[in-house]
C-alpha cells in the first residue's frame, strides 16, 4: 500500500494547488477498508512532501450520539447493539459542521476551527476535542458515511473538493473488524468478533455499498498482513 499512499498523496497535492484556496478531501470506505490508516498516511505525506503542505485530519467519529442520547431513543437496546450505523450519529450537526468548514476554506480567515473527537475510553464523543490550525492547506475528513447517499449524508460530497473511496472485499473487512475486536478485548473469541461484526458493521457495510455516491478516486485496500 506504500505506493498507493504516495500516489493519492500527489493526485491530491497536484489537485490542491491547482485549486489554490483551501482543499477539502473526504476519505470514505467500509468498516475494516483501512481509510482511516490510508488518511493518516496521505496526511503525513503531503505533511513532509515536498513541497509539503499543511494538511489536517478530522474525523467524522466525534458526531457520534453520546450515549445520554441513545437512552433516551424509544429503540434504546438496538441503538447500543447499532451503534455506528447511519442513524446512531447527529447527522444533522454533521453536515452543519461540513458547511462551516466549506465556508472557512473559501475564506481567508487564518481562525482555527475545532472539531469534537470520540473518546474511546469513555465510548462518547469530546466537544472540541481537535483544533484545525488557521494555516491548513488542506483538510481530509475520513469515515464510513461520507459517501452515503442518504439524507443529509448525501450533502456531504458536494460541499467537499475530492472524493476518495477505499474499497475492499467484503469479507475481508468482516475478518479484519472480527480480528480487531478479539484484540482490542471487546471480545474473547473470533467467533464472538464475527457475531458481532454480523449485527453491525457488516450490515453497515452492505448500506454504504448499495448507496455509494460516485468518488472521483478509488483506492485498493489490500491487506498486507500474512
Amino acid at each position: 500500500m506504500e505506493n498507493e499512499y504516495t500516489r493519492v498523496a500527489e493526485v491530491i497535492r497536484h489537485q490542491a494547488s491547482a485549486h489554490g484556496k483551501r482543499f477539502i478531501v473526504a476519505i470514505a470506505g467500509v468498516p475494516g477498508s483501512g481509510k482511516t490508516t490510508t488518511a493518516a498516511a496521505i496526511a503525513q505525506r503531503l505533511n513532509s512532501g515536498n513541497p509539503s503542505m499543511q494538511t489536517a485530519l478530522v474525523s467524522m467519529d466525534g458526531f457520534h450520539l453520546s450515549r445520554a442520547t441513545l437512552d433516551q431513543l424509544p429503540n434504546r437496546d438496538e441503538a447500543y447493539v447499532r451503534r455506528g450505523a447511519p442513524w446512531t450519529f447527529d447527522s444533522a450537526r454533521f453536515l452543519a459542521f461540513v458547511h462551516q468548514l466549506r465556508q472557512w476554506a473559501d475564506s481567508s480567515s487564518n481562525d482555527t476551527v475545532y472539531a469534537p473527537v470520540f473518546h474511546h475510553e469513555t465510548k462518547d464523543p469530546v466537544e472540541d476535542g481537535m483544533a484545525i490550525p488557521g494555516d491548513t492547506s488542506i483538510l481530509i475528513i475520513e469515515g464510513n458515511y461520507l459517501l452515503l447517499d442518504e439524507p443529509e449524508w448525501r450533502d456531504v460530497a458536494s460541499l467537499v473538493d475530492y472524493r476518495v473511496y477505499v474499497d475492499t472485499d467484503l469479507q475481508e473487512a468482516r475478518e479484519r473488524v472480527a480480528k480487531r475486536h478479539v484484540t482490542a478485548g471487546i471480545e474473547k473469541t473470533i467467533e464472538d468478533g464475527y457475531r458481532r461484526v454480523d449485527s453491525n458493521d457488516y450490515l453497515n457495510a452492505l448500506t454504504i455499498q448499495d448507496k455509494l455516491i460516485q468518488p472521483d478516486m478509488v483506492v485498493r485496500s489490500i491487506n498486507e498482513i500474512p
